[in-house]
């Protein structure tokens, strides 16, 4: 029997933690703001996440990726804004010196907007919740409006204990790596290049 109107249940939660496992912007943004930010940084930048998640998959439940795909030149400008938005951050780390300190101040509200600013800005999400949550919801036992909150809430729980475990890892990390700042540099260096890469990937994939 389906749980909330969720076929296979555990196959859904397993296939969202596989998911956010796949290197992404996400979380190299989570591992930046924990490094720079500390604790306090990366639970910011952790519901940066989560939130910018929640809009895309209310708006694909919406069918908003619907309309994008049927409006090229609408999905054209938001991948296009999404790619510039990685470029500049990528760069910006790029150009980290020993001694001037983070990209970005460490106040947790700067790790949130940066989080939810690169999650929302990815327009190929919208299209894979829209073709992901079908592949879940039951035919004969789904809820409505039910099924997909519950599938939200799921997918939102799954994160925040990721995101907890990547928290874990990079404090463990950072503190080995204290000793040495050009290590550190390096290491903003090499996420910052990895942020271009990702935005001229989105941008060239269209």
């Amino acid at each position: 029997m389906a749980f909330m109107g969720i076929a296979d249940y555990p196959a859904f939660a397993l296939a969202i933690w596989v998911f956010l496992m796949i290197p992404g912007p996400g979380n190299l943004v989570l591992i930046g703001a924990t490094g720079k930010g500390g604790v306090r940084g990366g639970l910011a930048a952790s519901f940066g996440v989560i939130a910018g998640d929640q809009v895309l998959m209310w708006s694909a439940v919406a069918g908003v990726a619907a309309v994008l795909q049927a409006a090229p030149t609408l999905f054209t400008a938001v991948q296009w804004a999404g790619a510039a938005y990685l470029v500049v951050l990528g760069v910006k780390m790029l150009r980290a010196r020993p001694g001037t300190g983070p990209v970005l101040e460490v106040q947790p509200r700067h790790y949130f907007r940066q989080a939810l600013g690169i999650t929302l800005l990815n327009p190929k999400a919208i299209v894979f919740y829209m073709a992901f949550f079908p592949q879940f919801v039951h035919p004969t036992q789904h809820q409505g409006l039910l099924t997909f909150a519950a599938m939200a809430l799921t997918v939102a729980a799954i994160t925040l204990l990721y995101c907890a475990l990547a928290i874990a890892l990079t404090r463990w990390a950072a503190d080995r790596l204290r000793a040495s700042p050009m290590a550190g540099v390096w290491l903003e260096r090499g996420a910052g290049g990895l942020l271009v890469g990702f935005g001229l990937k989105l941008a060239l994939g269209r």
